[in-house]
């Protein structure tokens, strides 16, 4: 218990680091596409902090949290961040607010996504068109405000977990480089990201192309977490046959949704081998 004591009172502190920022900015501040008109309400359960819910179950008005760092700690490099939840919610505290901290603790800059959800009850939306188009805007965003963010626009990558997962392999083989006669300036920027992180993602066979020019992919999982351990050596190995730098690590236990919560299994290390590809990608220092 001694020894996992600090790693708890990191992410204490690096809750409460990120709940000091979380600026929420739409993604479409008139609306989003394919969710024009709607006047809903979302759907959340609240938290101790009224501005960062523990979790989503209905979204309707796309949107990024922005967490920026310390200037002193800042390195320029930005994540966009898409938490899981099969679609149908997302828990965006434990792979939303709590994966900002360290980030920020790392001198990266993120930005926590709020994608529509496909799988709600009663919603019209799908993942293949609007949670992608959610992604794509927000990689888009982020790279049009960078200078505002003080944040490289040639280093801004995508971690997905889970069905956010799903969301990291989608951007990261269907990116655009933007459309240069788009009315919103913003649509003209490009949506790829410059590496992507993919934490036991979760989609059905055959959904995913991978291109020649998808970007760098860190890629982790539990080797019992059964249905999303061959979905994530399936997409390693599919960026492996088109040449795309990829490193892959599965932990003999620790199952679905460990996020980057403590405990006594190795796969708690795994941001460790995160911030380390990252130091080797040359993202960070």
């Amino acid at each position: 218990m001694k020894s996992r004591l600090p790693a708890v009172c990191f992410l204490v502190c690096a809750a409460a680091f990120a709940a000091e920022r979380g600026e929420e900015i739409r993604l479409w501040p008139n609306g989003a596409p394919g969710s024009e008109g709607e006047t809903a309400p979302e759907v959340s359960q609240p938290s101790d902090n009224p501005r960062l819910p523990k979790r989503f179950t209905v979204v309707h008005y796309p949107s990024i949290f922005v967490f920026l760092p310390p200037a002193e700690k800042a390195n320029g490099t930005a994540v966009v961040v898409a938490p899981g939840g099969g679609h149908s919610q997302l828990v965006i505290d434990k792979e939303g607010w709590e994966i900002a901290g360290w980030l920020n603790q790392n001198g990266i800059a993120a930005f926590v996504l709020k994608y529509r959800l496909a799988r709600a009850p009663g919603s019209h939306y799908t993942v293949q068109q609007h949670a992608l188009a959610d992604a794509a805007r927000a990689m888009r965003l982020v790279r049009s405000r960078a200078a505002e963010w003080r944040v490289n626009p040639a280093r801004i990558g995508f971690m997905g977990f889970s069905a956010g997962g799903e969301v990291a392999a989608l951007i990261e083989t269907r990116f655009d480089a933007g459309v240069p006669a788009a009315a919103d300036p913003i649509d003209r920027v490009s949506s790829r990201p410059d590496f992507a992180v993919v934490v036991y993602p979760g989609y059905r066979p055959g959904t995913i192309t991978v291109p020649k020019d998808a970007p760098p992919t860190f890629l982790v999982c539990a080797d019992n977490d059964r249905s999303h351990v061959v979905t994530t050596v399936n997409l390693y190995l599919d960026l492996e046959k088109q040449g795309v730098p990829a490193e892959m690590h599965i932990y003999a236990s620790g199952g679905h949704g460990f996020g980057m919560r403590p405990s006594a299994l190795p796969v708690a290390t795994w941001p460790d081998r995160l911030k380390q590809w990252m130091q080797d990608q040359k993202l960070i220092p």
